[in-house]
């Protein structure tokens, strides 16, 4: 079996519930995804980023924060995605890499991985500095309009979550 398709086994026994059989995978699979993680190759870096999500790993936050800083798009994407995942029920796995991921919302070259930096922030605290972040990529013309959307939709959650809790 592969690192992958561990992955893809691992997120079905999330799903499901089965903490004990995903323990048990986690075990059985951190060297390999620690070496995956570390790969020359970006696929193999991409994959080892994706599966720290899958395998609900939040032990692996580090990790997957170099993810985050990694030369590739792709290995970007995938520790965003896993970020985002992870951060659901988690709100300080956002807070803590917080300027990183302004940074990749506004200054990221693939719009891609500045969309899944914005979803990312949606799971963290409402914070002034993150809202008129994301309030200036929603009103600037030259963001591609996706993006603009996508950063609207977020400081908006964020402004009512704030309004929530005063």
């Amino acid at each position: 079996m592969s690192l992958a398709e561990a992955a893809a086994e691992a997120a079905s026994l999330a799903e499901r519930g089965a903490e004990r059989e995903l323990a048990g995978l986690r075990q059985e699979w951190a060297d390999e995804l620690e070496a995956a993680a570390r790969a020359p190759d970006y696929r193999e870096r991409a994959v080892a980023y994706r599966a720290i999500g899958q395998f609900r790993f939040r032990q692996k936050a580090e990790l997957l924060r170099r993810g985050l800083d990694d030369e590739s798009p792709a290995c970007r994407g995938s520790a965003l995605i896993s970020l985002e995942l992870l951060s659901r029920d988690h709100p300080g796995l956002v807070n803590a890499v917080r300027p990183l991921l302004h940074e990749l919302a506004s200054h990221d070259d693939n719009q891609a991985v500045c969309r899944l930096a914005i979803m990312c922030l949606m799971n963290g605290s409402a914070q002034r500095e993150t809202i008129l972040i994301l309030n200036s990529l929603a009103d600037d013309d030259e963001q591609d309009r996706e993006l603009r959307a996508a950063a609207r939709k977020v400081a908006e959650v964020l402004r009512k979550r704030d309004a929530t809790k005063r």
